[in-house]
């Protein structure tokens, strides 16, 4: 891409999300230090842009009022009944539809149970539902508390997003922390299934950050926000790669943590 179309997807970037770190942008743009640089002096010097202490960029133009205010027309003398009239009314303008799909830098963590087919057929249907359902409360408690988004539940099997709806600076790190974190909740939960079925249950993990694009998918009756692209195929080898209780990550998500 040229140096103006990086710039124009930056500006965008920033119109969306408020604001973008420098680390999200070296990466979605295989930009280096010097490159970055140049595009921060322009934007810095002809957009309403300011620079975070060197963290990251942030958008400052507040559009957010939506209201356009009419015109005053010139005065004049009129007569006493064109004086009467009312001054022209503020009106507010009205949202505009959110987009059908956006391009965002996404950390996607799949997890999921390891030899759950072996599990399934050591188990009665009820007991086994009951380990899965068991453990996909434990995983969504720990999701919750780092702000992942749960994109599907696929079974035995969790989709989860970091940096959807909501983007943090830390996402890769969250995304790591929810896989310690569901480790060691699981520790706990085993203990008892240990006792009483004589079993054991493993889970593992696998991570990776890069672009998507993210958007509304599916038909009458059944929609979902899914992103799409390389990232969340890849975070599917990775977690088949992993071990049991262990978490895979990719060197792109390695970097950023």
């Amino acid at each position: 891409m040229t140096f103006d179309e990086i710039l124009a997807q930056i500006i965008d970037l920033l119109k969306r999300q408020g604001r973008v770190s420098s680390s999200a942008l070296k990466r979605c743009f295989d930009l280096n230090d010097d490159y970055l640089n140049d595009l921060k002096d322009e934007l810095l010097y002809v957009h309403p842009v300011r620079d975070d202490e060197g963290r990251g960029l942030i958008w400052t133009d507040d559009m957010a009022s939506g209201q356009v205010v009419a015109p005053q027309p010139a005065q004049t003398t009129q007569p006493p009944a064109a004086q009467a009239q009312h001054s022209p009314r503020v009106e507010p303008l009205s949202p505009a539809p959110p987009p059908d799909a956006e391009r965002r830098q996404l950390t996607v963590m799949f997890c999921d149970l390891v030899d759950s087919t072996k599990l399934s057929s050591q188990l009665d249907p009820e007991d086994y539902r009951d380990v899965v359902r068991a453990y996909q409360k434990v995983c969504s408690e720990v999701i919750t508390r780092f702000d992942g988004h749960i994109a599907q539940l696929l079974g035995d099997g969790l989709l989860v997003y970091f940096g959807y709806p909501q983007a943090h600076e830390d996402d890769a790190q969250r995304a790591v922390r929810t896989g310690l974190g569901i480790f060691a909740a699981m520790g706990d939960r085993n203990q008892g299934l240990q006792r009483e079925k004589g079993i054991q249950r493993a889970v593992r993990v696998g991570i990776h950050t890069g672009l998507v694009v993210i958007g509304e998918m599916g038909g009458a009756g059944r929609q979902e926000q899914l992103a799409l692209g390389g990232v969340p195929n890849i975070a599917s080898r990775i977690e088949g790669l992993a071990a049991p209780n262990t978490i895979a990550v990719s060197e792109a998500t390695y970097r950023l943590v």
